[in-house]
């Protein structure tokens, strides 16, 4: 099974980090957040990965074409120019990286890259870290006849809402904010099928898309009680970077 991450968006919120790189590539404890959400995935086994690249999208493919030079030490001979990895971190990771558009919003990214999603696929953004439990979250979704399931927390009252009725999203609101409310987690379980209802770049996965598929009950929920934080602002990076720094960040269920 892939993982798609969304990782071509601007960041204009965080604009101090995001003017220099992608929002992705903002570090915590100095591994850039999309490298935190693969590590997820792949604790669950999910090791196959299309990265929808976007705003210095160049910089995320350097990244993956220099990981052991980012993540090794090294003794370089500078008489010869030759150079010996003395200690290796590699991943067993597979990484597709997609350019899928500067100004393309979500919903678009997911229409670029549905040839490389042809069966069920798990899809989240490329700026928030949780301990979603992924097994529970896919066994859920293949046990439904839904073309979707969202993972829904529950976090302060700036997001929009949701309405849940028998294990089904019965409206997807995103301009009711409250902080009782059920709100889009960013993790999910896709059916090729439900890109369908993507028209183009212009379209936003979290509004039509998805409130189409409310509406024809073909969009499931999966309760998640757990830890999750996204990194709109600079003050969520440094959230989470203190997280990180106390030594049990929740996030963290790898090895």
């Amino acid at each position: 099974m892939k993982a798609v991450i969304l990782a071509g968006g601007m960041g204009t919120r965080i604009s101090e980090e995001s003017i220099f790189r992608p929002k992705p590539m903002i570090t915590i404890g100095g591994k850039p957040i999309l490298w935190h959400i693969m590590k997820l995935y792949a604790h669950y086994g999910i090791k196959d990965f299309v990265i929808c690249l976007g705003w210095k999208g160049y910089m995320i493919k350097d990244y993956f074409m220099n990981y052991d030079l980012h993540n090794s030490d090294f003794r370089v001979d500078l008489t010869n120019r030759s150079s010996t990895v003395l200690t290796q971190h590699g991943e067993d990771w597979q990484v597709e990286l997609i350019d899928t558009g500067e100004l393309t919003m979500t919903g678009g990214r997911l229409k670029r890259v549905a040839r490389y999603v042809t069966d069920t696929f798990l899809m989240t953004y490329g700026d928030g870290v949780a301990d979603v439990d992924m097994e529970a979250l896919i066994k859920q979704h293949r046990s439904s006849k839904n073309l979707a399931t969202l993972t829904a927390v529950r976090p302060s009252g700036r997001f929009g809402g949701l309405d849940i009725e028998g294990g089904q999203i019965t409206n997807f609101d995103e301009k009711r904010k409250t902080s009782s409310d059920w709100i889009n987690g960013g993790f999910f379980v896709i059916e090729p099928e439900a890109l369908a209802t993507i028209e183009g770049d212009e379209t936003s996965w979290e509004k039509e898309p998805l409130e189409t598929l409310a509406s024809q009950s073909k969009l499931g929920v999966y309760k998640h009680s757990g830890f999750w934080s996204c990194m709109d602002t600079m003050r969520d990076r440094n959230y989470l970077e203190n997280e990180w720094a106390s030594g049990h960040p929740a996030w963290k269920i790898w090895n």
